[in-house]
């Protein structure tokens, strides 16, 4: 295959003058974006004398200069490993070692981070960040770089999981998993070159690079990068850019529903907005689907590339609240615990097979890649049920499951309870050890209201869950722990439940 800077290549010799990277700070038309990724290409091997294989890290905000790094890696079969600003410096330097970084590449947002790396390596978007060190290149433009010849499994990304659960690993995606996660999202999306992109899931994440961004410049459309999301800004842009297609988590649809800006935003631009990386709350729907604009959920993980089970647009409003149908290019199935496949109806773990999946985690110190997938299927940790039409309902993650009594408890479905009541801002479920049961689930919430009661909150499940179900107290936060994506943190939730 054609390394992936091929996709702008071609692109600047049809719409050279057409606009593919947008920001505040400017813009990249399709031929200025082909020279930055020569320009880049050249620097990283004639003036940083990296090979192929080296790791180069990107630490800061969303930036154009991001999207055209990971494809000058591209082109000269190197690794970006986007790392996520908000990390403390130890667990950043943790990274930087597991991964053996041979760069470091620091944006200005992120310069006093950068500096307490002390990577020996280290460069900064257009400004000195360590003695002798150098910068970022942001004069000059090569001609567009002649696509080269890739082996598919050349590995492109190394991308580190959010780690809600445990230690952050880092997923390693090839060429090829990135094309054919592409591919998963032109048919999920319905993508052409006429789109117009908005992006501001953080790009430290496969969320913000791959749901939309990467799959829109594989189109030939459009793509405006906001270096963080604020939803003043963002309800902005969407006025004054008009994006055809967006993604948003649901905790940033929260923040846009209730912003004082948000009755009035003019929204008519947008065809569909994609979200996914939890489940779903109704209200994160019907926030859309009241304006006219289908919603439509996305099912993945960092491992999957990670477009794998999503909605279209057709069916958006039918199945609100199912996360979609398996992918165009992709096999899924449901297991229960003995390894057998269940059929329609029955709860079982999603296990994932495609040219998207990762090629395995990233292993430095055994010198390689530590293998992800059984005989090709990738084991999720999630729960789903599918319907006769072969529709997919998530369910849970596993190691969320809670088992009371023998009987399992899917915190999802109470936590469905818990989000339809105006009494919370937000809530969720852990489980906490009971001497009697084994696991007893416990609400971890945030009240509206400071006269809110425990007693009150319980009463929410009366009549609607089974008495096995039903959990067992209530403690009460300021705020729910969660990860940069919006992720509620599960090992801190237990920690709460313990309280």
């Amino acid at each position: 295959m054609r390394d992936l800077a091929g996709w702008v290549e071609r692109h600047a010799a049809c719409w050279p003058d057409k606009m593919a990277l947008d920001s505040v700070d400017g813009g990249l038309s399709y031929a200025a974006l082909a020279g930055r990724i020569a320009r880049l290409a050249d620097w990283l091997t004639k003036e940083q004398g990296l090979a192929p294989g080296s790791r180069v890290a990107w630490l800061g905000w969303n930036s154009p200069d991001l999207i055209a790094l990971l494809l000058a890696c591209a082109h000269t079969r190197m690794v970006l490993v986007p790392l996520n600003w908000r990390l403390a410096t130890a667990e950043l330097s943790r990274i930087l070692v597991d991964a053996a970084i041979g760069l470091l590449v620091v944006d200005d947002n992120c310069r006093e981070a950068g500096m307490a790396l002390a990577h020996p390596r280290t460069v900064s978007h257009g400004r000195l960040t360590r003695d002798g060190a150098g910068s970022l290149p942001t004069d000059g433009a090569a001609a567009a770089p002649a696509a080269r010849d890739v082996d598919p499994e050349t590995a492109l990304l190394l991308v580190y999981t959010s780690g809600t659960t445990g230690q952050p690993r880092g997923a390693m995606l090839s060429q090829g998993a990135v094309l054919f996660n592409a591919l998963n999202a032109v048919h999920m999306h319905d993508l052409t070159a006429a789109d117009r992109v908005l992006t501001v899931l953080p790009m430290f994440h496969v969320g913000g690079l791959n749901i939309q961004t990467l799959p829109a410049l594989y189109c030939g459309a459009s793509v405006c990068i906001e270096s963080r999301f604020s939803p003043a800004p963002t309800l902005e842009r969407i006025e004054t850019w008009r994006p055809t297609l967006t993604t948003l988590v649901p905790a940033m649809i929260a923040a846009l529903r209730e912003h004082p800006l948000w009755p009035r935003a003019d929204l008519t631009a947008l065809r569909a907005v994609a979200t996914g990386s939890t489940d779903v709350p109704r209200a994160a729907l019907l926030a859309f689907h009241e304006r006219g604009i289908p919603v439509v959920q996305i099912y993945g993980a960092t491992e999957t590339g990670p477009v794998a089970i999503y909605q279209r647009s057709e069916e958006a409003y039918a199945t609100a609240g199912a996360i979609g149908r398996a992918g165009l290019h992709t096999d899924i199935r449901l297991i229960d615990q003995s390894g057998k496949d269940v059929g329609p109806g029955r709860a079982g773990e999603i296990l994932v097979r495609g040219p998207h999946l990762a090629s395995g985690y990233w292993n430095a110190a055994a010198g390689g890649v530590d293998a992800l997938a059984e005989d090709g299927w990738f084991k999720t940790g999630d729960v789903a049920e599918r319907d006769d039409g072969g529709l997919y309902r998530f369910k849970d993650r596993i190691k969320h499951v809670i088992i009371s009594g023998g009987e399992n408890i899917y915190p999802a479905e109470l936590e469905r309870i818990l989000a339809a009541s105006p009494l919370l801002q937000e809530a969720a479920i852990a489980a906490r050890a009971d001497e009697r049961w084994g696991e007893v689930p416990m609400v971890i919430a945030v009240r509206r209201q400071a006269d809110v009661t425990e007693r009150e909150v319980l009463a929410l499940f009366d009549g609607q869950v089974a008495r096995y179900k039903r959990p067992h107290g209530v403690v009460f936060v300021e705020a729910l722990p969660r990860t940069a994506l919006g992720k509620v943190e599960v090992a801190r939730l237990r920690q709460l439940a313990r309280l």
